[in-house]
């Protein structure tokens, strides 16, 4: 095969591109290549101006219908593991490694046969749940339990999400040295106390917002949903850890440090349910009665936003929100005294 070679001639490259004329409507900028000055566009832009920028035409630009988002965000915790049982564990296995106990496993496939049960008194058929999952051996082992409930055709998939993984407290843990630190966190504040070679709840908190946006992308896109179906009974459960839960509550719903250190942990095997309310937001009182809140550790004022989340649509603000709104400043009852 012949093969050609084009050699070009700077001089009568620059020769050609000097006879060059600038035509009266060609949008320029400044001077040409010769320096000369530019001619100025004196014309408005044609309809055909639209279709080279098409982000500037409102028709095109509408942004498409989105897919539903899932019917349920439930968060499970793993199942009772060797830690919970023995914390001398945590000296000789690292803490990624730990097992679930006989007793865990069962809790899982409980937890997974109640899963299923909530779902099914939806009375639709073409419900599926999808997982997001820790990395972690006990919550991988949950997730094999949890999912026993679960035929092939209802399970969507699954992603193992490292952002969804235990608080880091510092690798081979002494079990005399984590004892003194349980008890100086409390003193210090559950959500600002470090431990040494670890993490805070704070540093967990960064991560979950990480994953939050990562989460919310993927309902908007309906990454959970086949090529061209738009299934609204979609249920997505997080198998993760007691600490790693609450503080993606606290994100999700905006709670305050306060607020979630009056928080209580979930038992091993136990479920949290955000269910979508009649505005398209997720509430906990979709699923879960006042009671079941208050003992999780919900105060008057959560329970509150958990009724006007019942009712309100994506997007929305609770501008009477007493966790957020006003109620936080003092001074304005002067202005009502002096009125």
């Amino acid at each position: 095969m012949a093969t050609f070679y084009l050699t070009l001639n700077p001089a009568s490259f620059l020769a050609v591109s000097s006879q060059k004329r600038l035509s009266s409507n060609s949008i320029q900028c400044c001077q040409d290549t010769n320096g000369q000055p530019r001619p100025r566009v004196t014309h408005e832009p044609s309809d055909n101006w639209l279709t080279s920028f098409p982000e500037k035409n409102p028709i095109i630009s509408s942004p498409t219908v989105l897919p539903p988002r899932p019917r349920r965000i439930i968060l499970v915790r793993h199942g009772q593991s060797e830690g919970n049982v023995d914390e001398s564990v945590y000296t000789q296995v690292p803490d990624p490694k730990i097992k679930l106990t006989e007793k865990g496993m069962a809790q899982a496939e409980e937890c997974g046969k109640n899963v299923r049960k909530m779902i099914e008194k939806d009375g639709v058929d073409d419900w599926k749940v999808y997982f997001y999952v820790s990395p972690y051996r006990r919550t991988l082992e949950t997730l094999r339990c949890l999912a026993r409930a679960f035929k092939r055709r209802r399970i969507a998939g699954w992603r193992e999400e490292p952002r969804l993984r235990e608080q880091d407290f510092g690798n081979f843990q002494d079990r005399e040295k984590m004892r003194i630190e349980k008890a100086t966190r409390v003193l210090y504040g559950r959500f600002f106390y470090r431990f040494p070679n670890g993490e805070s709840a704070a540093d967990v908190y960064d991560r979950i917002t990480g994953f939050r946006e990562t989460l919310r992308a993927d309902i908007d896109i309906g990454r959970f949903q086949p090529p061209g179906e738009r299934n609204p009974n979609m249920n997505l459960v997080i198998v993760s850890h007691g600490l790693t839960l609450r503080v993606f509550l606290m994100r999700w719903y905006k709670w305050t440090v306060e607020q979630f250190e009056g928080l209580n942990n979930l038992g091993n095997g136990d479920m949290i349910v955000m269910e979508k309310g009649y505005g398209g937001r997720y509430s906990l009182l979709m699923h879960h009665t006042e009671e079941e809140l208050r003992n999780f550790g919900l105060t008057e004022e959560m329970l509150i936003d958990q009724e006007w989340q019942k009712i309100a649509k994506p997007g929305e603000l609770n501008y009477d929100c007493l966790i957020t709104g006003p109620s936080f400043f003092t001074h304005f009852e002067d202005e009502d005294n002096e009125t």
